[in-house]
């Protein structure tokens, strides 16, 4: 009998042993991926999640996670959707602890200019909120056309439509100033 007990506690120690270099191993495993995990990795993770975003000129965008892309993502706002590029965010709060990888390769290569372009495409009214510190600087206009860093706009009186004569400048806006790109919703209008 005092056999028994000898071999059942060295099996139930040999067991524990296992256990514990099974969690070691997914808990090191776990940090091996998370090195290779960005920012929009873990945004992905938290699509269609409420957060709010803390821009770098002292704006909070706050709103549903709709787009993570390479670099800049989509909150939609109750009225309005912005754009925020990942370079203007100094805080993300909302997020779970979540990572998704972009399987697509089209997907991973969408950045900034590609949607700057289908706004300036769509002739959208927009508020450009520039520059990285307090207070931003505000533009409303429509993007006239996307270069490869950076973009035009066609600064007008809001609730305007653009035409040639109610311009009252055009800015070249290069990406690395932009904080957010503020437009209204589809549909809502």
């Amino acid at each position: 009998m005092r056999w028994d007990a000898l071999f059942n506690d060295m099996e139930s120690q040999l067991a524990e042993s296992h256990r514990l270099a099974f969690d070691a191993e997914v808990n090191e495993r776990a940090r091996a991926e998370m090195v290779g995990s960005g920012i929009a990795d873990r945004l992905r993770g938290a699509l269609g999640c409420r957060l709010s975003v803390h821009l770098a000129c002292g704006d909070v965008v706050r709103g549903a996670l709709s787009h993570a892309g390479a670099d800049a993502l989509l909150i939609n706002e109750e009225q309005h959707q912005v754009l925020v590029p990942y370079a203007s965010a100094v805080q993300y709060a909302g997020l779970g602890r979540l990572s998704v990888a972009e399987a697509s390769p089209v997907r991973r290569g969408l950045g900034l200019a590609h949607a700057l372009r289908g706004l300036a495409r769509d002739r959208a009214e927009l508020t450009v909120t520039v520059g990285h510190s307090a207070p931003a600087a505000r533009l409303v206009g429509v993007i006239d056309r996307v270069g490869k860093d950076y973009l035009d706009l066609a600064v007008f009186t809001p609730g305007e439509v653009r035409r040639n004569h109610q311009v009252s400048q055009v800015s070249a806006i290069p990406f690395t100033a932009i904080a957010a790109v503020r437009s209204r919703r589809a549909g809502e209008f």
